[in-house]
């Protein structure tokens, strides 16, 4: 990290400089770390500057100019998550930060480090990467300016883009420079995006197709909801009759035209409607969302090009999962687990947070609309073996500073999917689905627990360690399948409460979100409550919820939030959609049109909630207990017709009376008495409470 390290190490120069906007923590969670200590092991000499002054190019030339490349990242986060609430709000911290000091990054921080990294060295390679970047590989709609913004190549003047999960294509990019390769040849590395002009294709056997080409539905198949918990009908049936309250989402699957002739797939490329056409044609840009998705599937994705003006962003099909012995050796290297010494006696939030926590794999196959795991990661799990894990533990208990025998998470995106997959790997490579578990498991789904039973406990006999707790989200929908493992993570593995987010308890919500039906969870709760009496411990359920996600109406929070009164809940901390880019759910709020189906300009339109003050009354809602939100509710309801919820009774949702000195944030309409002159009209405009 300094010039005096280099000389220490008797460094003339470093290979490679990766530049971030985190504090530089040597740990396998911090993903400068991570790959910092893979290219070591390639026997590179890697720099790191951290979270460095972006006002000018200067902090960028401290190591010198690097023999290969910079590597610019915003950090584990996205700049603008980091930085700003769901309301647009400057947080007032930064959990990634030494003291978790706030405004150490820039807005945008891969475009505005890779721009700093070209001014000082002009001739050095840039490549840009991680989840910033990941996500902004095409034209992507930024709620933080309201608008669609090119992909994150052009504005960063960057060489390459490497996305997803980065190992095999960054030491296959660097041992490639190092033997003397130039970048703009290196063209045909998965997981990497780069800057191409207009038609370029790799070779003279490769086809484009347009993108309005593939996207051709094939016959509509009903699928039962599996969570209402009540037994199917014929399972052969194609259009069977939905189980109450079942989703009603139609699940297309996809099928070329018949006029075109077949082509070879690993040379083919589709091109995406481009930048110039999605900015200002929301159905476009709801249709290029729809196939970016579907062409995720690194079995079987293509290319996919996205004119820029006089140019094209060319993106290679995603990277290929990590083998169990590739992961293991990823995890394998020799991390000091602590932030670096310049950092002195400094606390950093992040680190104490996952300091004795343990990634057990990657990548998410749920789907959920609202979430940008599988853009990054990837659908297909990619796990550790348990002899890998084991040692991790083991490396806990001897270096980590502050262990007292608790492991803190045994998890990743999910903590129970570990070593799911499908059950043919041809099946896998060829499936066009998004979800493996919406609007019900596959069939094709291994869903068994065991190996992950026997890890945890394997991990609780472990000399030293006293508690192995669970502090991943929990999939309960794939938990019931397996009531061992629910009696065996109720019984050890939960700490008095375990997390689990349902999100909703409405039917048009949920099939936005591609979440579970509300039974499944009710059948989780009920597995939960046994074991745990069972085990003699009074343990509680904490259920995540949404505000304000597309699909979502008035109604909708209004019977969330009774579901919530009737189950006595009082949620603490809730969450407002925050629309990240790329995400399905994105599309549907800034184009209010439906990815998850075929999109046409007379497709059905997405109730979306975007004004600033149905934001705040959804989430107020999820709050009703709150003294503050009863002028906004009260107005609402009345405004609903619901002024039956309005009273202090049982039955009611919140009282009529307001306590002094709260509610002044939320002006309450009052409307007046009806004038007997004209018979249910009002002659007077409704005034403000003051």
């Amino acid at each position: 990290m300094s010039r005096a390290e280099m000389d220490e190490l008797g460094w003339d120069s470093c290979d490679m400089i990766l530049v971030t906007g985190d504090a530089y923590i040597d740990h396998p969670s911090f993903g400068m770390a991570l790959v910092g200590r893979l290219l070591e092991a390639q026997g590179f000499r890697v720099g790191i500057i951290s979270q460095p002054d972006w006002l000018s190019a200067t902090a960028f030339r401290t190591l010198g100019k690097p023999n290969l490349f910079f590597g610019v990242t915003a950090g584990n986060m996205d700049s603008m998550v980091n930085r700003y609430t769901s309301d647009r709000k400057i947080r007032s911290d930064d959990a990634y930060t030494p003291n978790a000091e706030p405004n150490k990054r820039p807005d945008r921080a891969v475009v505005v480090y890779a721009q700093r990294c070209r001014e000082a060295f002009p001739e050095a390679n840039v490549v840009i990467g991680s989840i910033e970047a990941s996500l902004r590989r095409i034209a992507h709609y930024d709620y933080w300016s309201d608008k669609v913004r090119r992909s994150v190549l052009p504005d960063s003047k960057a060489d390459m883009l490497i996305f997803g999960s980065a190992e095999r294509a960054l030491v296959d990019l660097s041992h490639r420079l190092a033997a003397g390769e130039k970048i703009s040849e290196i063209r045909d590395l998965r997981g990497t995006a780069f800057m191409v002009p207009r038609g370029w294709l790799p070779g003279n056997d490769w086809s484009e197709i347009d993108s309005t080409d593939v996207d051709t539905p094939g016959p509509l198949i009903r699928h039962i909801d599996p969570y209402a918990m009540e037994p199917e009908p014929d399972k052969n049936a194609v259009c069977a009759t939905p189980a109450p309250g079942a989703s009603q989402t139609q699940v297309i699957q996809f099928k070329s035209p018949m006029r075109m002739p077949r082509m070879d797939r690993a040379r083919t490329a589709i091109r995406l409607p481009s930048y110039e056409q999605v900015v200002n044609d929301p159905v476009l840009y709801a249709h290029a969302s729809r196939t970016f998705h579907v062409e995720s599937n690194p079995g079987n994705a293509r290319a996919l090009i996205q004119a820029h003006g006089e140019r094209d962003v060319w993106l290679n099909p995603p990277p290929m999962p990590l083998t169990t012995p590739e992961m293991d050796g990823v995890f394998a290297a020799p991390f000091q687990r602590k932030p670096h010494p310049s950092y002195g006696e400094a606390k950093i939030p992040a680190f104490d947070m996952i300091r004795f926590s343990i990634n057990i794999m990657r990548g998410c196959f749920g789907g959920c609309t609202f979430c940008s795991i599988t853009e990054h990661e990837g659908r297909i799990i990619q796990s550790r073996s348990e002899e890998s894990i084991l040692k991790e533990i083991e490396e806990i208990r001897d270096k980590t500073p502050g262990f007292t025998g608790t492991i803190s998470d045994l998890g990743g995106p999910t903590a129970n999917m570990y070593r799911l997959a499908c059950k043919d790997p041809k099946i896998e490579a060829s499936c066009r689905r998004l979800s493996c578990v919406f609007p019900g498991i596959c069939e094709n789904l291994n869903t068994d627990h065991v190996p992950l039973i026997q890890l945890y406990r394997k991990a609780r006999a472990i000399k030293g360690v006293k508690r192995v707790l669970i502090g991943s989200g929990l999939r309960y929908d794939l938990a019931v399948r397996s009531p061992e493992y629910v009696k065996e993570l109720v019984t050890h593995h939960v700490g008095g409460y375990l997390k689990i987010a349902p999100e909703h308890t409405e039917e048009g919500p949920l099939a936005h979100m591609m979440k579970p039906g509300i039974g499944a969870y009710d059948e989780f709760k009920r597995l939960f409550e046994k074991f745990s009496k069972e085990a003699g411990k009074e343990q509680y359920l904490i259920p995540y919820f949404i505000a304000a996600h597309p699909g979502t109406s008035d109604l909708d929070m209004l019977n969330l939030a009774l579901w919530l009164k009737q189950n006595n809940f009082r949620l603490d901390q809730v969450q407002t959609f925050l629309p990240t880019p790329m995400a399905i759910a994105t599309a549907m709020y800034h184009t209010q049109r439906n990815p998850l189906k075929k999109i046409t300009r007379n497709s059905e339109l997405v109730e979306t909630v975007r004004g600033g003050r149905q934001r705040r009354l959804h989430k107020a809602f999820l709050r009703y207990h709150d003294a503050e939100n009863w002028p906004l509710l009260r107005d609402a309801l009345r405004q609903m017709g619901r002024a039956d919820l309005i009273g202090n009774g049982k039955k009611h949702l919140i009282p009529g009376f307001q306590p002094a000195g709260t509610g002044l944030h939320h002006q309450e309409t009052r409307y007046p008495k009806v004038s007997p002159r004209a018979p249910g009209r009002s002659t007077a405009k409704p005034v403000r409470k003051r």
